[in-house]
């Protein structure tokens, strides 16, 4: 076997990955964690989180994973900026290309992640976090008492409007069409819920806000054109998620959405190389359930590399 540059190479550094990286730098693996952009990933972005344990009152998003990546350098885990372009593996060894160099590894975790797909109207980037939100388990108990409207038809969109009734005055479930993808049960649940409100045949023509935030959005009637004000504190998202796994699409198996296709055990398709997180396909997406596959996936590299000694 040639000489490698690391024993384990981390793409992605939100919490699955600085927990990965945490326990292979701990186990005296050589690490290397590359990260693109900031380090941890979305949790960059949420102002508060209340559902991760440890934290009674909350946390702010930055604040925790400031504290991932102090925790992983107590072990040595070396961190670097950069984007990986491309992923091969020749006779075990896998290489890696990071910002055109080449780097290698005997195992390799994929942590990259996976993004909200955006409505791609104007001023959504600028509203997000300040009544535009894209996870509705992550942030819905900041809007009690208010009316909301959660964007989508599918499982993910039926089962978040029917959390926000915990919380939210309203819900308003906005669709595209006249017909629902989720579930019959769900769909059940929802027309049962006093507190919600279908809007069919409508979509999103722009949104509404103030120096404090989101007010509202405009909606526009698919089937006439009209367009009319609708008066929100909250909008939440669920129309889909991208992984960020586009590079790995000939090396490992993806699902039809993208997602990296493991076992439980967090192996791939190729072994040696683990992915954890959002960018495989599951389903739950929350810090704890990040940091979990994390742990699993840095054990199962651990012992994979272990099995070829």
């Amino acid at each position: 076997m040639s000489e490698t540059n690391y024993d384990v190479i981390i793409i992605g550094g939100g919490p699955a990955g600085l927990t990965a990286g945490l326990y292979t730098s701990r186990a005296k693996l050589r690490t290397l964690l590359v990260e693109r952009m900031i380090m941890g990933g979305q949790v960059m972005t949420t102002t508060k989180v209340e559902n991760y344990p440890g934290f009674p009152g909350g946390i702010d998003g930055p604040e925790l994973m400031q504290r991932f990546q102090e925790h992983c350098q107590e072990f040595g885990l070396e961190v670097r900026s950069g984007e990986v372009e491309q992923l091969s593996e020749t006779d075990g060894i896998k290489t890696l290309h990071i910002d055109g160099e080449a780097v290698t590894a005997r195992a390799v975790i994929i942590t990259t992640g996976a993004e909200p797909r955006k409505l791609g109207v104007e001023r959504e980037a600028e509203l997000t976090g300040r009544g535009v939100s894209y996870c509705a388990t992550c942030d819905g108990a900041f809007f009690r008492n208010v009316p909301v409207a959660i964007v989508g038809g599918g499982d993910t969109a039926a089962e978040e409007a029917l959390f926000l009734t915990r919380f939210a005055s309203k819900v308003y479930l906005i669709h595209r069409r006249q017909e629902l993808r989720a579930t019959k049960i769900l769909q059940e649940r929802l027309v049962a819920n006093d507190k919600v409100e279908i809007l069919w045949n409508s979509a999103i023509a722009g949104l509404i806000a103030d120096n404090s935030g989101l007010t509202g959005v405009r909606l526009q009637d698919l089937a006439n054109n009209s367009e009319r004000d609708l008066e929100l504190a909250g909008l939440f998202v669920a129309i889909g998620v991208t992984p960020k796994a586009h590079f790995l699409a000939d090396v490992v198996k993806l699902d039809d959405d993208g997602h990296i296709l493991t076992d439980a055990e967090c192996r791939t398709s190729i072994p040696g190389v683990f992915a954890a997180g959002d960018v495989r396909k599951k389903i739950l997406k929350q810090i704890a359930t990040a940091v979990g596959d994390g742990a699993v996936a840095a054990i199962m590299a651990e012992k994979y590399l272990t099995d070829l000694e």
